[in-house]
């Protein structure tokens, strides 16, 4: 009688743990999601990040800005070819070009995009792209939009890139976002700040 009382104590924890699996997933789905404050002063709601995240998905088309801060505190912004990609964005540029310079002392930056319905503002870090896999899928992501791009050692290649982009070959960088603003230009109007916890 004894083993069977300890059996039915052993087997009361594996019951709790299974009943709280449920919880613990729910929770991590929801730190996934961005807190929100709404910025409107005209009475409009906070615009959903659904919203957003739909323009992002869609847009191949839309020319992002990248502000970045040169050493001695200057200001500094460049259209560049970017891509959102899985709740990130990815771009390229030279080493030498003054963007490329200025991420590579202060990796702090800032994207601005005007896309269908609302414009958006960006902030996050830059992190240098050298793994294979990512820059072949990259490469491959850039060829299929009409840039011809493959990957040459830990960077990207082609015949040809913006002027502004440096002779190649060109770093990639990512950028996951860590404070989105969203202005709405068509109804339903509004503006909203997003914050990601979770971005690194």
């Amino acid at each position: 009688m004894k083993t069977k009382t300890r059996a039915v104590k052993k087997s009361s924890p594996t019951k709790t743990a299974s009943k709280n699996a449920g919880p613990k997933k729910a929770t991590a789905r929801k730190a996934q999601e961005p807190t929100h404050k709404n910025l409107d002063i005209y009475g409009a709601k906070p615009l959903p990040w659904s919203r957003a995240l739909k323009q992002l998905e869609r847009s191949t088309s839309g020319t992002y800005w990248l502000a970045t801060t040169s050493p001695d505190s200057r200001p500094h912004v460049a259209a560049v070819g970017a891509l959102w990609i899985d709740g990130k964005i990815y771009f390229v540029t030279g080493s030498n070009t003054r963007k490329g310079r200025n991420l590579a002392a202060n990796p702090k930056c800032v994207f601005s995009v005007s896309l269908t319905g609302i414009d958006l503002v960006l902030e996050g870090g830059a992190v240098r792209v050298t793994d294979r896999p990512t820059l072949l899928r990259l490469a491959k992501r850039y060829a299929a939009q009409g840039w011809p791009a493959s990957v040459s050692g830990t960077a990207i290649t082609a015949e040809y890139s913006a002027p502004s982009a440096g002779p190649a070959p060109w770093n990639l960088y990512v950028v996951r976002p860590s404070t989105v603003f969203g202005v709405s230009t068509a109804e339903p109007s509004g503006a909203t700040r997003w914050r990601f916890e979770s971005a690194r």
